[in-house]
């Protein structure tokens, strides 16, 4: 369990710096460049998710609470709503007029979705904390950012066309959720 508590310590800390520490992200960017610096971080964020995959791997689930059976239904629809908007934040889409932030409110819906499906304490320490993480995320983004423009309505074609990604992207990660969780979705 310290794997993985540690792993999202260092993906809340690495993410939370652009929020947050604004001269840190500076220095860094100074030191290393603006490529060195996305690579950097885009290093210690892998690093973080292979803390935390492992973490989750190698820790004993204790198990603390079960949500009725029909939970599982919800629970998969929020998925693919998760999906979507994931996606949403890659592509032009009319969800970024209603939903500032896309990508982190789809993580903030995963970890809510994970969180009615396993009950055991390591699913509660991981997506208690990514759901938490991305809460503050979102506020620590807007108080930074200021005022919310929202962009213009996309085209049917452009916003269908990252729908079928986003429907892809569910695909893939429903086949490799067995090698990267341990765990098949039945």
């Amino acid at each position: 369990m310290e794997m993985l508590i540690l792993g999202l310590a260092i993906w809340s800390i690495v993410h939370f710096i652009p929020s947050l520490a604004q001269p840190l992200k500076l220095k860094w960017q100074t030191a290393l460049g603006e490529k060195g610096y996305k690579a950097s971080f885009a290093i210690i964020v892998v690093i973080s998710l292979g803390l935390i995959i492992s973490g989750w791997r190698s820790s004993t689930p204790e198990y603390l609470y079960t949500l009725p059976a029909f939970t599982k239904h919800i629970a998969m629809l929020m998925m693919v709503f998760a999906f979507i908007l994931f996606g949403a934040a890659k592509y032009q889409t009319r969800i970024k007029r209603i939903i500032r932030h896309p990508q982190l409110t789809s993580i903030i819906v995963w970890a809510s979705a994970h969180l009615m499906l396993n009950g055991d304490s390591r699913s509660v320490v991981l997506f208690s904390t990514m759901g938490i993480w991305a809460i503050l995320e979102i506020i620590f983004i807007n108080k930074r950012v200021g005022a919310w423009n929202k962009p213009e309505v996309p085209s049917i074609g452009l916003e269908l066309r990252g729908l079928g990604i986003s429907i892809v992207m569910l695909i893939v990660v429903v086949m490799l959720h067995p090698y990267i969780a341990g765990v098949s979705i039945k």
